[in-house]
């Protein structure tokens, strides 16, 4: 079981500095555009991206040329600047250096891989036996919640029982890191 799971970690770092190599290049290339995303905004990009996996696996042909990895690459990201907003919240410009970014966006990354290590030990890698279609869905089921998440907060309302957006964000995140891996073997 250890193999497995050590296993597991690397393949899941690899796909970690896959994405922090493209976030990187974006930062450089926009700066950190997205500290103007309001959560409900980053909810919706989150729901494109998904969305879009979903349809091209269901249609399987692409008419943009892009296929589904990158788009479980933008979940990842996405995620991880989720959970950036989350903590500092957002602004109406662009108020995060590069390196500032980068330490927070690495911050969330490895408290996500510490979030998968306890979970894949407890599941007993029982993603592996999954298709990529349900992480896909799965991912959808965690936009949903928060939508309604933030729905209650714009009511003023709060959750009974259930985890966060943070704890949702975390998932996105590992369900897409999943995916990358699944589709790269």
């Amino acid at each position: 079981m250890a193999n497995n799971e050590e296993r597991t970690n690397a393949q899941f770092e690899h796909v970690i500095q896959e994405c922090r190599s493209l976030f990187e290049k974006k930062l450089h290339d926009y700066g950190a555009a997205w500290r103007i995303l309001r959560p409900q905004s980053l909810t919706d990009q989150l729901f494109i991206k998904a969305k879009r996996i979903r349809s091209l696996e269901i249609k399987k042909e692409s008419l943009v040329g892009e296929g589904i990895r990158p788009e479980f690459v933008a979940l990842i990201n996405y995620g991880i600047v989720g959970l950036i907003q989350l903590s500092v919240g957002f602004s109406d410009t662009v108020d995060m250096d590069n390196v500032q970014a980068m330490k927070l966006y690495d911050q969330y990354a490895r408290e996500a891989l510490e979030l998968m290590k306890r979970k894949n030990h407890d599941y007993d890698e029982a993603w592996r036996g999954m298709r990529v279609s349900s992480y896909t869905d799965f991912i959808l089921t965690k936009i949903e919640r928060i939508k309604e998440i933030e729905e209650l907060a714009l009511k003023g309302d709060r959750l009974a029982v259930s985890e966060g957006i943070d704890a949702n964000y975390m998932d996105i995140i590992n369900y897409a890191v999943f995916g990358v891996i699944k589709l790269s073997e």
